[in-house]
């Protein structure tokens, strides 16, 4: 007879391994099964808990005997296994989803298509600098899960997917930051514009009239949805075109954050090590957060200051090779990300882009890569589209398939004063493992140069 486990966790990752290691101190039986290999370290530290594993399988005569299911957000729920779980009613959650009901910790939580990360590790760093007991989890850092079996903070800040709000539904956030919605892993959403806004706005579930609500006035398809649905927390907003009616605002170089009842708190914009628009707009969500839960101005202030920014993501390299400069931005990995890459740089730029495309409408792009793109580097198994879609718009495009291939050739294209840029707008998943093993070849690259 087949044990029947009270967890089943599917993907043995960061978040599954810490989703095992919470239902195991609660006293739930689980058992974790991985399609793929099991890395070394995740394999060890199952056994050193005494959970149940396998690898390279599904066995699926115990998973669909589960009481519940946790699956990794890589795992499209159209897959089928998920689907005959679903029929069996067997439900199947996210990690984050299943932690939540283990702290009573202040939950701060950030999903956007673009700037997550940066504002993610922003917001905590401020934390942080205050002195609050603040974990890091969710897309980034540890497992939120992991964590609440092995630690006890007060706050967490947590960075959240599209992919991991569609398998939570009791779940909860005190405050709720929405950076921005742009087209993106539409090929998760039936290629449908609109179930991606409708993912994002999960993040509002559950919400009560005293919790809080972050978000960009700029942001149209935000503004529009909005207009559809009836808004529970409190709201506040940002912007950096306007400063009516805006909790934080960009006026000249200085970036306010003004709250009820509170003093002003200003900082100007030459003295932050992120910029660019992007950045003030990540930057005003997190200050505002911190205003929430009554962080000084002057630690706001200073945290903002030091707070060096995000590997992969617009990244200069320490250094310049023949006066050409070169910036990692690998963690760019869909349209709107490099749009904002693009528009940061001056004329005179070697593009390498390329990769998985997810259904990538590249128009957005055009105006930016005629006016500042001399040549265009394409690094991926299949470069059809970026060659179909930028003939014309750029002098120069070469074909490349190996990151060595693709920062040579950009070098010898790139003369004194011009940027070497990678920015993908794809994801990586054809010749990389992810986006930081393609930031890591490209940052070894270039120094081998």
């Amino acid at each position: 007879m087949t044990k029947q486990y009270d967890i089943v966790v599917l993907g043995a990752g960061e978040s599954g391994v810490g989703a095992a290691i919470l239902a195991h101190k609660k006293g739930l039986s689980v058992f974790v099964s991985d399609a793929g290999t099991i890395q070394d370290t995740y394999a060890d530290t199952l056994r050193n808990y005494t959970i149940a594993f396998e690898s390279n399988k599904h066995s699926t005569e115990i998973i669909l005997h589960a009481h519940e299911i946790i699956k990794s957000p890589g795992i499209p729920d159209t897959q089928s296994l998920i689907q005959e779980a679903l029929k069996e009613n067997i439900p199947v959650i996210s990690e984050l989803e299943f932690a939540a009901r283990y702290t009573n910790a202040k939950l701060i939580c950030i999903t956007g298509s673009n700037g997550k990360t940066t504002t993610t590790l922003l917001t905590y760093h401020i934390l942080k600098q205050a002195g609050l007991n603040v974990g890091l989890a969710g897309n980034i850092g540890h497992s939120f899960a992991e964590q609440v079996a092995t630690k006890n903070f007060d706050f967490y800040v947590i960075e959240i997917s599209s992919f991991q709000l569609d398998n939570m539904y009791a779940f909860k956030a005190d405050i709720a930051i929405l950076l921005n919605i742009t087209p993106d892993h539409l090929n998760r959403y039936d290629y449908s514009f609109q179930k991606y806004i409708e993912s994002k706005f999960r993040i509002l579930q559950n919400m009560k009239n005293n919790d809080c609500f972050i978000y960009c006035s700029d942001d149209e398809t935000i503004i529009k949805e909005i207009h559809t649905k009836t808004i529970i927390p409190k709201q506040f907003t940002y912007s950096t075109q306007a400063k009516e009616s805006q909790n934080g605002y960009l006026q000249d170089d200085t970036i306010s954050i003004e709250m009820p009842k509170t003093e002003i708190c200003t900082i100007k914009t030459h003295n932050m090590l992120l910029q660019g628009k992007h950045n003030y707009g990540n930057t005003m969500a997190a200050a505002i957060s911190a205003k929430i839960v009554d962080i000084k101005n002057e630690t706001i202030r200073k945290s903002l200051e030091n707070f060096e920014g995000v590997e992969h993501r617009l990244e200069k390299l320490s250094y310049t090779i023949r006066g050409v400069e070169f910036i990692n931005d690998s963690k760019a990995t869909n349209v709107n990300s490099t749009w904002y890459a693009l528009e940061c740089m001056d004329d005179n730029v070697v593009w390498i882009a390329g990769g998985t495309d997810k259904g990538n409408d590249y128009s957005p792009l055009f105006e930016l890569v005629e006016k500042k793109v001399k040549a265009l580097i394409c690094l991926g198994t299949d470069n059809t589209k970026l060659l179909k879609d930028f003939r014309g718009k750029t002098p120069i495009i070469v074909e490349t398939n190996s990151m060595k291939d693709a920062v040579q050739a950009a070098y010898k294209l790139a003369d004194k004063g011009n940027t070497v840029l990678l920015s993908p707008a794809c994801a990586s998943f054809d010749l990389f493992e992810n986006y930081i093993e393609r930031g890591i070849q490209f940052k070894e690259e270039v120094r081998n140069l």
